[in-house]
């Protein structure tokens, strides 16, 4: 019995997997040393492929699939990363992948010649090379290229993953993008679909006159959300800013300023916790349109994702984590206040006091803070008992104006506000209002936010003067609406979490 199999024999479970550990960098420390020294000799030869700066190509793989009856026995150029090889004496076979897909090439000795064949033989997996050749269908029917001539374009220093294995670990699939994309085809498919949706929306919004603008990323006051900003520091103004954490209070300041129908796709940062529906870095949409009420723009939301749905998927009922999905309009509408009497009895328009309001929460298990107020108390029963069972699309109507600063009050109940916010999969995946163009009223809610700011809350907003001075000039009754597009798009793709629709997410760095 050789040594090997004795220490394996005599070591723990956790002792082996730590020699098996060891044994496959070692192996993996020999194929980068392999590697390394096939380049060398490249180079030595003067055939350096990194020197090579471009080349022509005519077709991609699937136009190859797609248009075989024409262009079979046609030349063809293309090129790809090799995905599989199989040597076998004097002819092989490999697999080359490119944007569109895979393709067998088909390599004899006799068609590219000895030394050709001899360095082909020498290429790895990973290595991506440039193929002339014609297209024709073997013998099993697979359509395939007959290579004339191979060039290699890039010589690959890293092994790809296992071919059978794959790249799993989610940590190292995020970290190592590309090589995700390389190894997991259905993710680069991922991220076609997110630009797609992304092109419906603009299409959707610029053919109902909307005007996509730009506003900036670096403010001096963060405002237009409830959250907590990320701080930098402008050395020639020798102030502190603060990337953006929405858009909202610049675009409505283009409202004031005459157009009426404005959106803005764009990164907003927020310097909040991670999870698998929070990134800190995240895109949105939010748009604005003059002379209309939140029932206008829940008309728009609806039609609008329905609409990206059809289009972008060729149908608006989807699945999402198992659960089908209707997105075709009209979708439910339905109060705060109701939503919460529907689903825990109690009904909060007959509450009429705040003690009266934290003790019926209390009653159903809930813990309330001494100092809540009754619209408070309303949101937190909402969030607690109603938002996760709202599966189908919803729109939740008329929030409390405690969490609705920036929103018109509701004249009927001036304790709530012209506010919605649309949940599918009991997730919130968009913000509205009837938006809030009294001045005055505007000025007293951010002094309320000053107010709790100092008392400790972070994700308060801040005050600010010019936006008010921006509303004292006048701003039309307006609609607005923010909607979370990674989250549409994790709906659309049917994936679990935010990080798998985001090319590049947030990760804690390795040493942590």
């Amino acid at each position: 019995m050789s040594e090997q199999k004795v220490l394996k024999m005599n070591h723990t479970s956790d002792e082996r997997s730590g020699i098996d550990q060891v044994q496959t960098e070692e192996n993996l420390s020999e194929i980068l040393k392999v590697r390394r020294e096939k380049l060398v000799r490249l180079q030595s030869e003067g055939n350096n492929p990194y020197e090579i700066t471009s080349f022509d190509i005519t077709h991609s793989s699937q136009q190859i699939f797609d248009y075989f009856d024409e262009m079979e026995g046609q030349e063809v150029i293309l090129a790809g990363r090799i995905m599989s090889k199989r040597i076998m004496g004097k002819a092989s076979f490999a697999h080359i992948q490119d944007e569109k897909g895979q393709i067998q090439i088909y390599v004899q000795v006799n068609e590219l010649g000895k030394e050709a064949y001899d360095s082909f033989k020498t290429y790895d997996i990973g290595d991506i090379i440039g193929v002339t050749g014609s297209v024709f269908k073997t013998k099993k029917g697979e359509i395939s290229i007959k290579a004339a001539e191979i060039t290699l374009l890039c010589k690959s220093l890293q092994p790809l993953p296992e071919k059978w294995h794959g790249l799993k670990d989610p940590d190292l699939r995020y970290r190592q993008r590309y090589v995700d994309m390389i190894v997991n085809p259905e993710v680069r498919r991922t991220f076609v679909l997110r630009s797609k949706i992304i092109q419906a929306m603009r299409r959707y919004l610029d053919d109902r006159g909307f005007l996509e603008v730009e506003t900036p990323v670096l403010h001096i006051t963060a405002g237009g959300a409830a959250a907590r900003p990320f701080i930098t520091h402008h050395n020639t103004l020798d102030l502190d800013m603060y990337l953006r954490i929405a858009t909202e209070l610049h675009l409505k300041r283009l409202v004031v300023g005459g157009f009426e129908r404005v959106y803005e796709i764009g990164r907003i940062f927020r310097n909040e916790g991670m999870s698998t529906k929070h990134n800190p870095e995240f895109t949105s949409i939010e748009l604005y349109q003059a002379y209309a009420d939140y029932h206008d723009i829940m008309n728009l939301t609806e039609d609008m994702i329905s609409t990206i749905a059809r289009d972008v998927l060729g149908r608006d009922v989807v699945t999402f984590q198992g659960k089908e999905i209707n997105l075709a309009a009209p979708w439910k509408r339905i109060t705060m206040i109701d939503a919460v009497k529907e689903h825990t009895g109690v009904d909060m328009s007959a509450v009429q006091t705040d003690e009266e309001a934290r003790k019926t929460a209390e009653k159903l298990g809930l813990t309330i803070d001494s100092k809540a107020t009754w619209g408070e108390v309303l949101n937190i029963l909402f969030e607690e008992k109603v938002e996760e069972q709202l599966i189908q699309p919803t729109f939740i109507m008329d929030y409390p104006i405690e969490v609705s600063p920036l929103a018109k009050r509701k004249k009927e109940d001036p304790r709530l506000t012209e506010r919605f916010e649309f949940f599918i999969y009991g997730w919130e995946f968009g913000n509205a209002f009837s938006e809030l163009n009294d001045p005055i009223d505007q000025k007293e809610r951010f002094m309320e936010q000053v107010r709790q700011r100092a008392e400790g809350n972070e994700e308060a907003e801040m005050m600010d003067e010019d936006f008010v001075n921006a509303l004292e000039i006048g701003m039309p009754p307006t609609g607005g609406l923010g909607i979370g597009i990674d989250r549409l798009v994790m709906l659309l793709t049917d994936s679990s979490s935010i990080r798998d629709v985001i090319l590049f997410p947030t990760m804690k760095p390795k040493e942590q």
